[in-house]
C-alpha cells in the first residue's frame, strides 16, 4: 500500500529570489530565473553522468522556446512533448528528436505528419496502443513507440499484455513503419513518498518491463529505445542495474526538474542541488479577517490541478495557502505572526509548475535579481483548431 504523500516544501529564504524594481510588475507574473534554470539542466546532467543522452525531457514544463534553446545549448536535443505547438516550438528550438508522447488521430495526426515534413531533418515519432491507430501513420516518415500502461491505468496497453505487445511492434513493421520502442510513464509512483518504497515498487514495474523487451527480441523485434520515468521515478530509473547492460538505449523523461515545484523538491534528493526556477509573483489585495489575507494569484495563475494548498511562500513558511478562486487567493496568518501588508509583493512556489507555466503569456527572465527580459510563452495552448478555405473566406 501507498504511502502517504510528502508535505508540501517550504522555503525559507526568499533572498536570491528578490527582483529589482518588482513594484512596476504588474501581477500576478510568471518569473523565470535563468541562472536557476541552467543550474537544474546541468543538476539532472551531472545525475546523468554527464551524458545528454539518456534525457528526453518532458518539454511541456519548459513551454517556452527561450527555455528550449538552453536545454539545446546544454546538448538536451532529445525531447517529448504532448501537443503539436509544443513539437512546433520544440523543433524550432533546435531539437533533433522528438517524440508526441500523447495519442493522437485524425486532424491531429495528420497535423503531425505536416510539421513531420516542414522540418524534415527533424526525427519525429509518435505513440501507438492498438493496430487500428497504425494507419494514420502509414506512409509517412513518422516512427512509432508503443505506450505502455505499467500502472497508472490512463493510457497504454498493459504491461503484461506481452503477446499484443509483440503483434503491435509486429503490425507496426508490417505497414512498413520504424518500430522505435517502449514508452512506458509512470507518473504514478509519486504515492509513494518514501523514496525506497518508491525505488522498490518501480524495479518491480522494471522487472516485467525487461521481460517484454525479451519476449520482443525473441519475435525477432529489436527494441531501439526504452523511456520510462517522469520526476517522480527518475531516482529509481538510475538504480535500476539492468538498464546498465540493457540492449537498448534507455532514456529518462523528467520535465519538471528544468523549473522545479513545492512537490518534485519532495520526490527528488536533496543532495541533487535542485532549486525552483519559476514562481509567481503576487501582490497582496485584501486582509479580509484579522488572520486572513488575500493576494492576485488565484487558480487562473497558479494551478490547482494537485490540490490545496496551490503553493508555497518564499521565506514565509509561516502563511498557509487557502483554497482559491479564480482571480483571489486567500493566505492564513497564524496568530501573532507578520501581516503583509496591502502592496506587498509574495514569491509563490507553484504545488505544481507545468499547468501554472501554462497559465500565463509571458514570463519575465530573471537574472542576477533583475528583469533582463520578457519571452512569450511560446507553445501556451494549442494551434489553431481549424482553418477555413481560402476560398469559403472569400465567398463570405
Amino acid at each position: 500500500m501507498a504511502d502517504p504523500k510528502p508535505a508540501l516544501a517550504v522555503y525559507p529564504s526568499t533572498a536570491s529570489y528578490q527582483i529589482t524594481g518588482v513594484e512596476a510588475v504588474m501581477t500576478p507574473a510568471l518569473a523565470i530565473y535563468a541562472d536557476k534554470v541552467a543550474a537544474n539542466i546541468a543538476a539532472t546532467l551531472r545525475v546523468l553522468g554527464g551524458d545528454a543522452n539518456r534525457w528526453r525531457p518532458h518539454v511541456k514544463t519548459s513551454k517556452l522556446g527561450f527555455i528550449m534553446h538552453q536545454l539545446i545549448e546544454h546538448n538536451v536535443t532529445n525531447v517529448k512533448c504532448a501537443t503539436t505547438l509544443e513539437l512546433q516550438t520544440a523543433a524550432e528550438a533546435g531539437a533533433t528528436d522528438i517524440l508526441l508522447a500523447y495519442s493522437v488521430m485524425g486532424a491531429n495526426a495528420l497535423r503531425v505528419r505536416e510539421l513531420a515534413e516542414q522540418y524534415s531533418d527533424r526525427r519525429v515519432s509518435a505513440l501507438v496502443e492498438d493496430v487500428a491507430q497504425i494507419k494514420a501513420w502509414t506512409g509517412s516518415k513518422i516512427s512509432l513507440f508503443i505506450d505502455i500502461n505499467c500502472g497508472m491505468d490512463r493510457t497504454g496497453l498493459e504491461l503484461a499484455r506481452t503477446a499484443e505487445i509483440i503483434q503491435l511492434a509486429q503490425a507496426i513493421q508490417d505497414a512498413g513503419l520504424v518500430f522505435r520502442g517502449l514508452h512506458v510513464y509512470d507518473g504514478h509512483m509519486s504515492k509513494y513518498a518514501d523514496l525506497a518504497a518508491r525505488e522498490k515498487a518501480t524495479h518491480q514495474n522494471y522487472d516485467q518491463l525487461m521481460e517484454s523487451v525479451a519476449a520482443l527480441a525473441a519475435a525477432g523485434l529489436a527494441v531501439e529505445e526504452v523511456i520510462t520515468a517522469g520526476t517522480p521515478a527518475f531516482p529509481c530509473a538510475l538504480t535500476y542495474q539492468p538498464f546498465k547492460a540493457a540492449p537498448f538505449l534507455h532514456r529518462v523523461s523528467p520535465g519538471t526538474v528544468v523549473y522545479g515545484d513545492c512537490t518534485s523538491t519532495g520526490q527528488l534528493p536533496v543532495e541533487w542541488g535542485y532549486e525552483p526556477a519559476a514562481i509567481v509573483v503576487a501582490t497582496v489585495v485584501s486582509h479580509p479577517t484579522a488572520n486572513r489575507i488575500t493576494c492576485d494569484a488565484g487558480h487562473k495563475s497558479v494551478s490547482a490541478d494537485a490540490g490545496v494548498p496551490t503553493c508555497s511562500v518564499l521565506g514565509r513558511p509561516d502563511l498557509h495557502p487557502n483554497k482559491p478562486s479564480e482571480e483571489h487567493l486567500p493566505i492564513d496568518v497564524p496568530a501573532g505572526a507578520a501581516t503583509p501588508a496591502i502592496g506587498d509583493h509574495l514569491y509563490l512556489v507553484p504545488r505544481h509548475v507545468c499547468p501554472t507555466v501554462n497559465n500565463f503569456d509571458h514570463a519575465l527572465i530573471v537574472e542576477a535579481g533583475r528583469i533582463v527580459r520578457v519571452e512569450r510563452v511560446t507553445a501556451r495552448g494549442r494551434e489553431i483548431p481549424f482553418e477555413i478555405p481560402t476560398t469559403e473566406k472569400s465567398q463570405s
